[in-house]
């Protein structure tokens, strides 16, 4: 969430950074105002409590000595009442501006570049060498089910739409990618590796934004408090909730394994087929927690951390800049990894890579000290996918398809497939 205290000072600034972001400023407009409201509540609660008071000590003396305190008595009860009453409404409005904090986007950075949608975000650097075929390339859904690979069919059966199976080949793969992005991650790039929950509870979710704003896109269990997580940032994210750390304990750097479910609200028709959109898929995650002036320094760092999986598996990417029209509720900066995928002849989105300051951590209540007499900071939070598995193996088939059917591997997935070479 955002800081109370700033907005107040600054109104100006955050108009300006949400307007960036194409929000719609009522919210902001309607949280100034309760603010306000509340603040004058809660300055006539404590007058009246003063005036109560006085009235108490009044009353004690009059009685003291003997004087008639009726008069004193009935309306200290008047003011009792009124105290009641105000009592309740700054309640509701402390309530209502907690609310509204929770629902308020993040604003923008001043580097993001500004866009109206998608279709404006900036390229910023590319890789790799794109496969040339002397055939027609086919789509990684094609390849996967020709090999015995991965069972559309029966995960459809055995769940829903958007559910597979992997198997034989195509369940190792999936195994070996996940053990080669986590070893080198923590091997190459200092992160430490996390198995965390793939079920979290409410104050999880509101710590990482996942709350109360996108309940639709995702999974609640039934008569519980809890969610099948939407990716492994919550439970990282959350690992240090409600705890201050010390100085040299940052920068935190997770790198978690998990399941993730979607219920992909909103996108009936897109990706129905094959692995590129799907309500459960397997992800290693990268989460940092950092000192405020080091966050954006590390977020080139972390673009660099998920592209460093892409270029040791030699696949072709490019990075894109996330411009303000398409930026998430969350982030205030955000890159987008984008890998080749030569049957549609287009890049996907593989990562995305985001600073979110202390929206996060405001939430979470995640804090730090500098110094053991200093006072709590908020940390700043990043995340990105280091990789999406499923995603990474669509990109591997369809890139690395030879004429007769077989599929080449990267070298550096030989070891994690038994010396494998070519998947036949």
């Amino acid at each position: 969430m955002l800081d109370l205290k700033d907005i107040r000072l600054r109104p100006d600034y955050y108009r300006k950074g949400l307007e960036r972001k194409k929000v719609d400023l009522s919210l902001l407009d309607r949280l100034l105002a309760v603010d306000e409201a509340w603040r004058k509540a809660l300055a006539e609660v404590e007058q009246l409590k003063s005036e109560r008071n006085r009235a108490s000590e009044a009353i004690a003396h009059l009685k003291k000595s003997g004087a008639d305190a009726a008069s004193e008595i009935e309306q200290m009860k008047e003011v009792s009442n009124r105290i009641k009453v105000m009592d309740e409404t700054v309640r509701e409005q402390d309530a209502e501006v907690r609310a509204l904090l929770l629902e308020i986007p993040n604003v923008v950075h001043e580097s993001v570049p500004n866009g109206e949608s998608e279709e404006d975000n900036v390229f910023v650097r590319d890789w790799g060498e794109k496969p040339r075929f002397s055939f027609e390339p086919k789509p990684h859904y094609e390849i996967a089910a020709a090999l015995d690979m991965v069972d559309f069919e029966r995960g459809t059966k055995i769940t829903g739409s958007r559910f597979v199976v992997y198997k034989g080949l195509g369940a190792r793969l999936e195994r070996a990618l996940a053990s080669f992005m986590l070893d080198f991650q923590t091997d190459q790039n200092g992160y430490t590796e996390m198995f965390p929950a793939f079920i979290a509870n409410n104050e999880s979710l509101v710590g990482t934004g996942n709350l109360p704003k996108f309940s639709e896109e995702m999974f609640k269990l039934e008569g519980l408090p809890y969610y099948l997580i939407p990716t492994a940032e919550v439970p990282l994210t959350n690992y240090y909730r409600d705890e201050i750390l010390a100085a040299h304990q940052l920068p935190v750097k997770f790198a978690g394994y998990s399941s993730c479910f979607r219920s992909e609200a909103g996108s009936a028709g897109k990706d129905t087929r094959g692995l590129i959109r799907l309500h459960q898929f397997q992800k290693v995650e990268l989460v940092k927690l950092v000192k405020p002036e080091e966050s954006y320094r590390e977020l080139d760092m972390l673009v660099e951390d998920c592209a460093d999986i892409l270029e040791a598996l030699e696949l072709p990417y490019q990075v894109i800049e996330i411009c303000t029209g398409d930026l998430g509720a969350k982030e205030t900066k955000k890159y987008d990894l984008e890998v080749w995928l030569p049957a549609q002849q287009t890049y996907r989105e593989i990562s995305s890579c985001s600073n979110f300051e202390d929206y996060q951590a405001r939430r979470a209540n995640l804090r730090f000290r500098r110094e053991e007499s200093a006072k709590p900071e908020f940390v700043h939070t990043l995340n990105g996918s280091g990789l999406a598995v499923g995603r990474t193996i669509a990109a591997i088939l369809e890139n690395g398809q030879q004429a007769d059917g077989s599929v080449r591997l990267p070298k550096a997935l030989v070891p994690y497939m038994g010396g494998l070479e070519v998947l036949d």
